[in-house]
Parts: structure tokens; sequence; C-alpha cells
């Protein structure tokens, strides 16, 4: 079972309210905050590596980074290139504690990853307690939610533990970033693991921080990691 400082009942009021586009403020269409016109400039991930989700011109199982240094996930998956109009979205969601963001989000998340290889559970990436405590939700956990609820699979919020408080990503370089997120998760002790699982974030620029992840899940038992992003940083 799935808990957090946040439930999905802090989604319910939104249901009753008429939808409004939450980039342009024009009404919203088919039950979204998201207009027709907005929803079309979308960037919806098209072509990307099987390994990283980079974007490429055309699929690829793998690209030339990821050939030559394979990460520890099997597959990932992001729904969107990050770039506008979602850089207009995305930071709400993460950093404002924009529920109606959240919630599109995800929807929007879950309706593009349908097609994806099925884990047997989802796996948000946890915030440091003290994170938590300042910011007063996990965004993950958040996207994580109507992912869970739309493509009717389990939440495991319950497995992974951010042992180590690290410096914000966003400020650090590539090299840094690796650095910064050595052994910073780790494995519940006595968690029931599945054998194949997904990681959910909102964003992945580097990969850093689901590839650190990745590999304590792996290291306690995990056969399988999978990655599941709303956005990649080209």
């Amino acid at each position: 079972m799935a808990h957090g400082v946040d439930s999905r009942d802090r989604f319910a009021w939104h249901r009753w309210l008429p939808t409004r586009c939450l980039i342009c403020s024009e009404r919203g269409s088919n039950g979204l905050d998201l207009c027709t016109n907005c929803r079309e400039k979308l960037p919806y991930m098209h072509a990307a590596c099987g390994r990283c989700a980079m974007p490429l011109p055309q699929p690829s199982p793998a690209c030339g980074r990821c050939l030559r240094r394979p990460p520890p996930q099997t597959r990932a998956h992001a729904a969107f290139v990050y770039c506008a109009p979602l850089d207009r979205l995305l930071p709400r969601a993460k950093f404002h504690g924009d529920l109606a963001a959240i919630a599109l989000l995800g929807r929007l998340t879950a309706q593009a990853l349908a097609d994806a290889d099925r884990p047997q559970a989802l796996v948000p990436l946890p915030l440091h307690a003290g994170r938590l405590r300042q910011r007063g939700y996990d965004q993950a956990l958040e996207l994580a939610r109507p992912l869970s609820r739309w493509l009717h699979l389990p939440l495991r919020d319950d497995v992974l533990l951010r042992v180590r408080a690290t410096s914000p990503q966003s400020r650090l370089d590539a090299t840094a970033r690796q650095r910064n997120l050595r052994q910073a998760f780790a494995v519940r002790p006595r968690a029931a693991l599945p054998s194949h699982v997904a990681l959910v974030d909102d964003v992945m620029t580097t990969g850093a921080t689901v590839r650190s992840a990745a590999h304590a899940l792996l290291r306690a038992g995990v056969s399988r990691v999978d990655v599941w992003v709303c956005a990649r940083v080209p």
C-alpha cells in the first residue's frame, strides 16, 4: 500500500471544477486542464534510445553512449521531451505544489506509456526526509499515483529510501551529479521486492539519479528495473 504526506484525495476537489488550460488559461478539452491547441504543441517523445530515453532521429535499442557504458535499467521510457510548452508545467508540479499540474502530467504520462512493458510495480524515486519536510510533498510519488490508477499497477513507495541528503541536482554538472548520488539510495530492510519494477520520476537529465536507485534495487535482488519519466532532457 502506498503512503505519503499527500493522498489521492487531495485531487478530488479538482474533478468538480470546470477544466481550464494550465498553459494558456483557455477552456480545457476532453476533461483535461489543457486546451486542444496546447495539447497539439506538447513535445511527445517519438523516437528515443531504449535504454536511456535520449531523443534520437530514429528509435534505437541503445544509443552510442549506452553501448559504451550500459546503464543498469533494462528499458527507459519518457512521455515527452523536456522543452516548451512542457517546461511551463513541470516546474509548477515539482517546486510549487501545483496539484492540478501534477494530476494532468500524471494522466498524460499514463496515456503515453500505456504500451510500455508492464512491470509488477511502480516505485517512485523518494526524496530525502529533510527535503520532503521542506517541500511538503514528493513530486515523483504524486506523479506515480495517477500512473498506478490509470494503468492498474501496484504502487510501492515502501521499497526505496533516500538515505543520504544530496545537493540539488539542477545545480551540478554531469560529473558532479554522479558523485553527488553515490550510495544515496537503499532498499528498506525486509521489503518484499517484485522481480520487475519501474522507477518513476518527473524529469530525467543525465540519468544519474535513476542509475543510483536502479543499482540499489538490483543489489537487493530485483531482477529487472525499468525507468518511467514524464520528460527527458535532450
